[in-house]
């Protein structure tokens, strides 16, 4: 049994050509289960309708092969790679944007048995759709059904997806369409929607993906719409997926995809990338020189007439030499010259209008926008430097480096402060021996003309250099360097006084030391330069004469000595005396030169040699410890070493205790003769004879100081020995130190004596009143005498009478003096005491003052008032000192003063 597939004949729109080709692909041609099967493409060509603008990864149509063994592994190939390509399902691809050629486009799709190698080929022809501008309205709105693919059910097994054997078309729908909305496009049906109650929906960005709502579908019919215009500069292409399910959700149909191509429209001018363009050209280019790129884009599709760009120059300013020295390639958008005669010097700078047109360029339905180029002619070393005139004059005092002497100018017209324009100085005759240069001043670009050596007026009076000009870049192909780039400059040495100078300097005279003085050594004469000056001779004196043995003739400059030639002088080094005179002249002004003499002092044997160290040490006995000594010589070979050694005859001790062997040129050992030597220190003298012709030689005292030694061999005496070992000299010094030092000793304790009995004398002098020792007690009252029992008598006792003597010894606190601590009771006397306890009292002071030796020289009385007829305490004139006598003399109590007056006329014979 056969069944028929396809849609039934009737007139369709332009819009639904282009599915009505996708849909003839489809079999329509009866296919019977018993028909014998042919593995193959079912056809020799394939045709099909695509749009005319195919984008980069478009699915164009599907290609169909029929396998009669369902394992066989196909491999589709195309024969134009770069455009084509075909994928395992058999849907041709597009590899990259193009737009297709009126004429039909044709390739070959292979297919081949990836086992058996069998290929099989089919010719594809793609033909560009119909435009769209010849359709009626009522055509476009009609619509176009698309059919899901058949699906071939077995007996009763379950829906199984099937490959898909045909691809939907593209559907071109043109951006910025008025309405109204929504729009339809197409509707969607699958075959089943007569037996079952389908429900269509539509997925992917635009439908139910951001940007979601741009396509919406009618659930019940498959019709499909937009909702608003399209703008394909935002997106150029929506690719959806169509589904059919039935009432409970299960998918009946598989999802075909549809592709929705947003066709351009001439919305967008072309805009420049920048505003101004600039640009640079040397001058004098040729003709065909590049200059510079503009370049303009359009949001349109660059792929057709709306994006496809036009380039055109509108004006040039200036227009010399010629209104049109510049071209534009009207695609590229590259500037390039067209004529001669670009020239920096007359024209710096030019601007041009550059327009961009689209559709191609075509100024009735094209859009434009305009830009401006601006090219700056860059300068080339096309003027050489000239001088501004033939000859240039300079003066420069002789001997004077470093100076300016002449300065040159030049004009160049090239552009200032560049290669083209800087220049550089070369002198190419007149100056063979280089004592000028030129430098070049960067600002004002002339040649300064220095000079770089010495210049002597009795050599050369003038100088006639010739100079060239040239700039630092080569000058352009063609131009020759004129006349005016040579020059000569003129320079005229002025004669200055020169300072004389000595020949030769420093001068060398060779002489023996020893030279006396007032000898003639030699003549050191200087020469004055200036020939061509007047005046007298030179004058010569001495600048430097460290040891001061010279003085020279101030007008022959004849040097002769003042002291002995001596080659051991600290002021000679390396036998060589420098000694600096000065040469003057008297010219305007004057001037002075010095020069170096040099003496160079042969040695000759006047010093003798003597012996190093001048002190050693060595053991009392006889053992391997001998002193070492070294004979040194000021002199100098041969007037110095080698050396003999020998001890001298007299004392006949020096060489019965001691011996000595040389053991090399210049150093010799000493050591006992004998066993043993006593310690102490000895002076052993040595005679020292050099190898000078004559001979020189001395005798040398050596101070050996003997000791006993450990088993080491090291002193253990030293101390006794450096003891002994004092001179007289020291001894007298020590001993004089020491009678000083006693002297000094004697005299301050007689100052202190002397002192002490000062301020002993000076207390006896203070007022009693002020002596804060004696603790006396005044009474003012009148009482009643005798009667007055009321008066405490006790303070009349000694306070210190009941003090035990260890609170304080005897000479460190007198015992009249009122203790520090606290005093004790002291008993009370009866009322009636005996006379004699208050003289007994004033004894007792008295010896405790005699036996004070920090007591003052005079006794410390207490004094008393009277206190009236009856009293107790007795009359005063009762008490007689312990330790005087009756026939001792108290008148020196007179000079004590009115305190003592009482005690003089009791004790010196008074009336009272």
């Amino acid at each position: 049994m056969c069944r028929v597939a396809g849609a039934p004949p009737r007139i369709l729109p332009p819009l639904a050509l282009m599915l009505l080709a996708a849909l003839q692909q489809a079999p329509i041609k009866a296919t019977c289960e018993d028909m014998s099967c042919k593995t193959g493409f079912p056809e020799d060509v394939h045709s099909a309708v695509v749009s005319r603008s195919v984008h980069g990864g478009q699915p164009l149509l599907n290609v169909r092969f029929r396998s009669c063994d369902g394992n066989k592994k196909i491999h589709f190939g195309s024969s134009e790679p770069e455009d084509f390509r075909v994928g395992e399902d058999g849907v041709v691809y597009a590899e990259r944007s193009f737009q297709l050629s009126a004429e039909p486009t044709e390739f070959v799709v292979s297919a081949q048995d990836k086992e058996t190698q069998e290929e099989w080929q089919m010719r594809v022809k793609l033909t560009p759709e119909p435009a769209f501008a010849g359709a009626s309205e009522k055509n476009q709105k009609k619509i176009e059904d698309i059919i899901f693919p058949w699906q071939h059910y077995k007996h009763s097994s379950p829906l199984k997806r099937q490959k898909r054997d045909w691809v939907i078309p593209p559907i071109n729908l043109p951006e910025n369409s008025r309405g109204p909305f929504p729009q339809e496009l197409v509707r969607i049906r699958s075959d089943r929607d007569k037996s079952l109650s389908l429900r269509y929906s539509v997925t992917g960005p635009g439908a139910d993906q951001p940007p979601t709502g741009i396509f919406i579908i009618n659930p019940i019919s498959g019709q499909l719409s937009v909702t608003k215009p399209l703008d394909r500069e935002q997106i150029a292409s929506f690719h959806l997926r169509a589904h059919a399910v039935d009432v409970n959700g299960n998918q009946v149909e598989n999802p075909i995809d549809i592709v929705i191509n947003v066709i351009d429209m001439n919305d967008n001018r072309p805009e420049f990338l920048h505003q101004v363009w600039n640009g640079t050209v040397p001058e004098g280019s040729k003709p065909g020189t590049y200059v510079m790129t503009v370049t303009a884009i359009d949001a349109d599709d660059p792929n057709a007439q709306n994006g496809m760009l036009r380039y055109r120059i509108l004006s040039q300013a200036p227009s010399s030499p010629s209104p049109n020295m510049f071209t534009i390639n009207n695609e590229t958008g590259d500037i390039i010259t067209v004529a001669a005669g670009l020239d920096r010097e007359k024209v710096q700078q030019y601007t041009l209008i550059i327009q961009a047109t689209d559709m191609e360029g075509n100024p009735t339905y094209g859009l434009s926008n305009t830009a401006t180029a601006v090219i700056t002619v860059t300068d080339v070393n096309d003027n050489p430097p000239e001088f501004t005139a033939m000859t240039f004059y300079g003066e420069v005092p002789e001997n004077r480096v470093d100076v300016i002497v002449a300065n040159l100018t030049v004009t160049d017209k090239d552009q200032p402060h560049t290669p083209a324009w800087n220049a550089m100085y070369r002198m190419t005759g007149g100056d063979p021996t280089g004592r000028f240069t030129i430098l070049t001043d960067p600002n004002s670009n002339d040649g300064l003309v220095t000079v770089a050596k010495p210049i002597d007026f009795e050599t050369n009076r003038m100088f006639v250099l010739t100079v060239a000009a040239e700039n630092q870049v080569p000058l352009a192909k063609g131009i020759q360097h004129p006349p005016q780039s040579t020059a000569t400059v003129s320079i005229t040495v002025i004669d200055v006084n020169e300072s004389p100078y000595f020949v030769p300097n420093p001068k060398l005279v060779r002489q023996e030391e020893g030279l006396l003085a007032g000898s003639i050594l030699t003549t050191f004469t200087a020469q004055d330069p200036d020939r061509y000056m007047q005046q007298t001779s030179l004058r010569y004196s001495k600048l430097s004469d460290p040891a001061n043995w010279l003085k020279i003739d101030p007008v022959s400059g004849q040097i002769t000595t003042t002291a002995v030639l001596d080659r051991e002088s600290i002021y000679v080094q390396n036998n060589m005396y420098n000694a600096t005179f000065l040469a003057s002249d008297n010219g305007i002004p004057p001037m002075s030169g010095t020069g170096t003499l040099q003496i160079y002092l042969l040695d000759i044997n006047d010093n003798a040699p003597q012996v190093n160290p001048k002190e050693a040490t060595t053991c009392e006995t006889l053992q391997p410890n001998a002193i070492n000594i070294t004979a040194v010589d000021p002199d100098i070979d041969p007037n110095a070493g080698p050396f003999a050694f020998e001890l001298p005859d007299m004392p006949a001790s020096i060489k019965r205790n001691w011996t000595i062997v040389r053991i090399s040129g210049d150093h010799a050992q000493l050591s006992l003769r004998i066993r043993f030597l006593e310690a102490g220190i000895y002076d052993v003298p040595i005679v020292i004879t050099d190898s000078g012709n004559p001979h020189a030689s001395s005798t040398s005292v050596l101070k050996v100081k003997v000791c006993q030694c450990d088993i080491n061999g090291d002193c253990t005496d030293v101390d006794r020995i450096v003891g002994a070992g004092l001179g007289t000299g020291a001894i007298i010094a020590i001993l004089l130190c020491i009678i000083i030092l006693l002297i000094l000793v004697l005299m301050f304790v007689v100052w202190m004596k002397r002192r002490d009995k000062e301020r002993q004398a000076k207390q006896l002098l203070i007022d009693p009143e002020d002596d804060v020792r004696d603790n006396i007690l005044k009474y003012d009252e009148e009482g009643g005498g005798e009667e007055d029992q009321d008066y405490d008598l006790s303070q009349l006792q000694q306070p210190d009478t009941v003090e035990p003597d260890a609170i304080k010894p005897v000479g460190i606190r007198r015992l009249d003096e009122r203790p520090i601590h606290a005093e004790p009771q002291y008993p009370v006397r009866s009322a009636a005491p005996h006379p004699g306890d208050i003289g007994d009292f004033i004894n007792e002071g008295l010896k405790a003052a005699d036996n004070d030796p920090t007591a003052p020289p005079y006794d410390s009385l207490l004094v008393f008032d009277y206190e009236g007829s009856g009293s107790t305490a007795g009359s005063l004139s009762s008490l007689n000192s312990s330790s005087s006598g009756g026939e001792q003399d108290y008148d020196y109590l007179n000079d004590w003063g009115p305190r003592f007056k009482k005690l003089a006329d009791m004790y010196g014979g008074g009336d009272d």
